[in-house]
């Protein structure tokens, strides 16, 4: 059984509810066990992944978060660099589910986030797992 960290960014709780209800249901379904850790935002995900990867406790990595557009760049900078960060991670051989929206508008991440939509939060979880299955098969 692998030990997985979700990180969520509780930033917007109803949608993260369900981010987090689509991933712990993946989790379950797979029989693996899980760990749920929160920080403030998106930016600071691939920190707080790279600081639990450091201890070297966990199997696998799933990131949680929602980022809506606003009137400002700060869109751009939250959804590019924690993209990016949780990238950079992923190739120092990091297996990571990235399961932080970016989206227009709150209807958008209602949707992707629901478990009975597009389940995005099931979707990093299910990606953190291939993921450590093809690092397990590299090993």
């Amino acid at each position: 059984m692998a030990r997985i960290l979700i990180v969520e960014a509780r930033f917007y709780d109803h949608l993260n509810d369900l981010l987090l209800d689509g991933a712990r249901t993946a989790l379950q379904e797979a029989g693996q066990d899980y760990e749920i850790v929160t920080v403030p935002g998106a930016l600071e995900i691939p920190g707080a992944v790279a600081m639990a990867a450091e201890t070297g406790q966990f199997d696998a990595y799933v990131g949680l978060g929602v980022v809506i557009r606003g009137e400002t760049y700060h869109f751009e900078i939250v959804a590019n660099e924690s993209a990016r960060g949780l990238m950079a991670l992923a190739m120092d051989g990091l297996p990571i589910g990235n399961g932080i929206l970016t989206v227009e508008d709150e209807a958008q991440a209602l949707a992707r986030a629901d478990r009975n939509d597009k389940d995005k939060g099931g979707e990093a979880a299910k990606a953190a797992l291939a993921m450590l299955a093809l690092r397990q098969r590299f090993a």
